[in-house]
């Protein structure tokens, strides 16, 4: 096998190399191979080598010669790489040797950890070091294999990070487009120490040049190395979190100023990479500095595309990311204008619908997505946009949607609005209301799980701002949440979460109408809230569950043990109004058990 790793036949080499994955999925114990380590590392090593008819090194030669940036993406660039499968034919080009060996060398690494190292290392130094334009094949294959093993053989690089690290960083400069793109992925596959070592001086600087050097190449003339950078820069982000902030301006400039000068797959990966360091650094982009840097440029790119362009939907899921940490009156000056370009986005579709029904879903979830980001950030200036459109009848048409993404978002938006400016809703509640209802009573909704999520906490919602529009509907719903809550366990824990904190709010707001179903559901609910994070919604849930203690005595008392439970789990009751209900639930237990007590 070994041998037909090296064949001159490239399918047959193929076919040898995946036998290795199939090796350890059969479970054959790992010790007969250690023998043969150093041979198998040093083939897969050679075979990671690009060979002189890969189409991406006949690219990359040409590109070196040249700039790309501005040359138009090809449709061959937009298309997702998929991973190696038995189904792929021998012309495959995503599926090739070079792959094959460092997926081959990925499973040793993970399998035999630092045990790898001892032979397999000099090699990798020795290419690493080599001079000369012919050896630059070898080096990159060096640079792509450190990469594979940074996960499996981290014991045993741990202790020369410092040294891998600085020798992969001057290669982000090299003449060779592929050579710097591959080493931005490997140094992003080292994130998580090089940010783990930042809290001592020397580590600190090595993360600042690793961070200074992802910047840099963002700007690379290179679309190839462009797009590495970002991806590197946003495993990167993730890792870093706060630890970004002190040079968050300069991160934001470097991603600003390209933005206009990116081909579609390389928009994508940029906005991703901007989404990334919002969801890193959350609040601290909240500075009118820093939205001054961030909001112009995407909001000039995103008034270059058509309502109809797929690009405006990476640049929808970017601000969406955005609104959720941009509370500041700086960036309220741009929600008016996003605002009704996402109701024309929303109409433009729903009227393209009518001739084609099967059109493209991804423009509405969007665009619910980014109002509804936009409704939780920004309460007051939200009220008056929605006053002035006709959201509400769109969002009546998105929640009798036929696709479960766009009614999943569209319940979202909803449960947002109610909580923000119910009175806009009307006088359409009660058909909201019949849908929301609905997506509980659809059988084995598990298929749908995530729209009766969203339409579970939308009736809670609901439930607090028109609590006389609900009554009609209370039977029904209770009638749904008591299975889910009864059969916790098998069910999403969202959906209990939700489930319990409806019932909590439908208890509080109707508690006439919900106390005669507590008998067949008051231990399971006081479960559910038990295991349900502490927040407001809870504090809701709690004002219901003392409601029920009042309002049926008897079911209260057989359910002592689990009311005590549920009372316990939280970390802190917050609510002056909810701790003097709860004292008094448990004073009048007290009282009940004394009196019981002297009777006997």
């Amino acid at each position: 096998m070994l041998q037909l790793n090296k064949d001159n036949n490239d399918v047959l080499a193929l076919e040898a190399c995946g036998f290795w994955s199939k090796y350890w999925d059969a479970q054959i114990p790992p010790e007969n191979l250690r023998e043969y380590l150093p041979h198998l590392t040093l083939i897969l090593l050679s075979n990671m080598a690009y060979p002189n008819d890969d189409d991406l090194l006949a690219d990359a030669e040409v590109i070196d010669a040249k700039e790309d940036e501005s040359i138009p993406d090809r449709y061959q660039d937009l298309k997702p790489q998929l991973p190696c499968s038995d189904e792929d034919d021998d012309t495959c080009t995503i599926c090739n040797l070079r792959k094959c060996s460092a997926s081959a060398l990925d499973v040793l690494s993970n399998v035999f950890g630092a045990k790898i190292l001892l032979t397999f290392m000099p090699i990798i130094e020795a290419n690493l070091s080599a001079t000369g334009d012919e050896a630059w094949r070898d080096k990159e294959a060096a640079v792509l294999a450190l990469g594979v093993i940074a996960r499996g053989c981290i014991n045993g690089l741990y202790p020369r990070l410092s040294e891998i690290v600085a020798s992969l960083i001057p290669l982000l400069d090299h003449k060779f487009t592929l050579i710097r793109s591959t080493s931005c992925w490997t140094l992003s596959q080292f994130s998580k120490y090089i940010v783990q070592d930042s809290g001592n001086k020397k580590g600190y600087e090595q993360f600042d040049m690793v961070l200074t050097a992802f910047l840099q190449r963002i700007s690379d003339t290179n679309k190839l190395v462009q797009g590495a950078a970002c991806s590197a820069l946003a495993i990167l982000e993730e890792e870093a979190a706060e630890k970004l902030a002190p040079r968050l301006k300069e991160i934001l400039q470097h991603l600003m100023h390209p933005l206009g000068e990116y081909q579609k797959r390389n928009l994508r990966i940029i906005c991703d990479a901007i989404g990334t360091l919002v969801d890193a650094v959350g609040e601290e982009l909240d500075q009118p500095v820093y939205v001054e840097i961030l909001i112009p440029p995407l909001i000039q790119k995103w008034q270059n595309f058509s309502i109809f362009d797929k690009d405006l939907l990476t640049l929808l899921e970017c601000f969406t990311s955005i609104v959720q940490a941009l509370r500041s009156i700086e960036f309220s000056q741009f929600t008016e204008h996003l605002f009704s370009r996402c109701i024309t986005i929303i109409e433009a579709q729903q009227q393209l619908a009518k001739a084609h029904p099967f059109s493209d879903k991804d423009f509405i979830t969007c665009s619910l997505d980014f109002l509804s980001g936009l409704t939780g950030c920004f309460h007051n200036g939200i009220e008056s946009l929605v006053l002035q459109s006709n959201l509400r009848d769109m969002l009546l048409k998105c929640c009798r949607d036929g696709a479960p993404d766009v009614r999943q978002s569209a319940f979202g938006l909803l449960g947002d609005l109610a909580r923000v400016c119910p009175i806009h809703l009307h006088p359409r509640v009660p058909e909201f209301l019949y849908l929301v209802v609905k997506q509980l009573k659809i059988p084995k909704f598990e298929k749908t799980i995530s729209v009766a999520n969203n339409a579970c906490w939308a009736i809670g919602e609901l439930a607090v701002q028109v609590p006389q529009e609900i009554s009609p509907f209370v039977a029904t719903v209770i009638s749904c949440l008591i299975p889910i809550l009864h059969q916790s366990e098998g069910v999403v824990k969202s959906m209990v979460e939700n489930s319990a904190i409806t019932l909590g709010r439908l208890a509080f707001v109707c508690p006439d109408l919900v106390s005669p179903h507590m008998e067949k559901c008051m231990q399971s609910w006081c479960i559910s809230l038990s295991t349900t994070r502490d927040g407001i919604e809870k504090e809701d849930a709690f004002k219901g569950l003392c409601a029920m203690v009042k309002a049926n005595p008897s079911v209260a008392q057989s359910s002592l043990v689990y009311v005590c439970k549920a009372i316990a789990s939280w970390t802190k009751i917050w609510s002056t109004e909810l701790n003097t209900e709860v004292c008094k639930v448990m004073h009048d237990y007290q009282q009940s058990i004394n009196v019981l007590a002297d009777a006997y």
